[in-house]
């Protein structure tokens, strides 16, 4: 498969990215905000959805990056970011505008009630697959529409 490569410039770019990313897992530690950078990182194995409906049942997983960019402030809910090891599962992403300029604020929905805000001056998000791929043996579900 070929490394998948994104890049986020408006909300319906930015439901692409989240389509993509719905299911990744990642630790608390994974994630990297530089304020001096307007910078926000998280390194995460994505589930490769896009290879899904596959005839022989084997999954992939992929090491990716996920970089937001003139990123202002970032907040978090449900996550203690001292439990470094922690590992938070992707369910979405999606952006809230701010009046009628490209400001606003973008959502990861995580797992468990969790979220992390972002507050941006335009969406700006880039996707990367960044390391090797593995087979995984089961598809994320989500019970009772969780």
């Amino acid at each position: 498969m070929t490394d998948l490569k994104l890049l986020a410039l408006d909300g319906e770019d930015l439901a692409i990215v989240s389509a993509h990313m719905q299911d990744s897992v990642f630790k608390v530690g994974d994630m990297e905000f530089s304020p001096r950078l307007k910078q926000f990182a998280v390194a995460a194995n994505r589930f490769v959805w896009e290879l899904s409906d596959r005839k022989d049942k084997s999954f992939e997983r992929h090491r990716s990056a996920l970089v937001f960019k003139r990123v202002l402030a970032v907040r978090s809910t449900g996550i203690d970011r001292r439990s470094s090891d922690a590992v938070l599962s992707l369910l979405a992403i999606r952006f809230d505008q701010i009046g009628e300029g490209p400001e606003g604020t973008i959502e990861l929905t995580l797992a468990g009630h969790a979220t992390i805000a972002l507050d941006v001056e335009c969406i700006e998000v880039q996707l990367a697959d960044i390391g090797g791929a593995w087979e995984t043996a089961s598809m994320p579900s989500h019970p009772d529409g969780a």
